[in-house]
């Protein structure tokens, strides 16, 4: 078990160092504006990061929507949607950069909070309507005094994007130093309420808040990687449940939409009653 999440938290590691490799924007504070950036990452990852070598899915689908043509993101929608069709919430398990420091808080050693269960099952439907609200009919619809749409989930509400981009910028340009005003404060807030709910609750950004997360839920169930429970292996030791931090019971619910898909219960079943396994088999 032990070892499973050293391997987890160093995939986590060295994808973040790939996708956030750009040391000369660090050392300048500038972004890195290559031919890499047509592309999107996977996981959520600051596009105004001063290492980011990818955009980040959620910013290039709100900056691709035109409120004036009513122009759809195609591209990204259809590369996200790719993604959830093959591995589902994988992405957010093994990696997603933000969740690995929400991972990283959490294992401060404190009292943790567990959320009650019916808050906790209100609270999870909040992501799917920030994905709803903020990332698909906002920046759709609503047309700004310039006539276009604004990114409204990336402007007023992502921790990453003020993690990654927003507080390196400010650290590192003096001219962003000077245009700091109300709404990076507002931004930097968030961030901080982000960071300290994560050294109580584990991955809280994820589990409430995340819009990409929410995305990939959506093809849990019907994705081609899939965690396989074998009823008749199963001696209801509890185990697996005991074990999962999302707070899923995988004997009743294999393949939840709030599954990250780490794989911590396929190696706490001592009876290897859990396994992944594709669509078909």
């Amino acid at each position: 078990m032990k070892k499973h999440k050293v391997i987890r938290k160093a995939v986590q590691s060295v994808w973040g160092f790939l996708t956030n490799g750009y040391i000369p924007g660090f050392l300048k504070g500038t972004i890195y504006e290559g031919p890499l950036k047509r592309f999107c990452v996977p996981g959520m990852n600051c596009y105004s990061c001063p290492g980011a070598l990818g955009a980040c899915p959620i910013g290039a689908m709100q900056s691709l929507f035109d409120a004036r043509r009513r122009k759809f993101a195609f591209y990204v929608v259809g590369f996200l949607a790719t993604i959830g069709l093959l591995v589902g919430r994988f992405i957010c398990g093994w990696l997603c950069l933000f969740g690995l420091i929400e991972e990283f808080l959490y294992m401060i050693p404190t009292p943790k909070i567990k959320v009650p269960e019916k808050i906790d099952k209100v609270l999870r439907y909040t992501k799917y309507v920030v994905l709803l609200v903020l990332v698909f009919l906002l920046p759709f619809f609503y047309r700004s005094s310039y006539g276009a749409g604004d990114p409204f989930f990336c402007k007023y509400l992502c921790p990453v994007g003020t993690l990654e981009g927003g507080i390196p910028l400010v650290l590192l340009a003096s001219g962003m130093r000077e245009a700091i005003g109300s709404l990076f404060r507002w931004k930097f807030a968030i961030l901080i309420v982000c960071i300290l709910s994560s050294i109580f609750i584990y991955r809280p950004f994820c589990k409430y808040l995340c819009p990409l997360g929410a995305f990939y839920a959506l093809f849990q169930k019907v994705s081609i990687l899939r965690l396989h429970f074998d009823g008749s292996a199963c001696v209801n030791c509890g185990a697996c449940s005991k074990v999962c931090k999302m707070n899923v019971n995988p004997v009743k619910n294999a393949n939840s939409a709030e599954c990250i898909r780490c794989g911590e219960c396929v190696k706490a079943c001592p009876k290897k009653a859990l396994s992944f396994k594709n669509f078909k088999k």
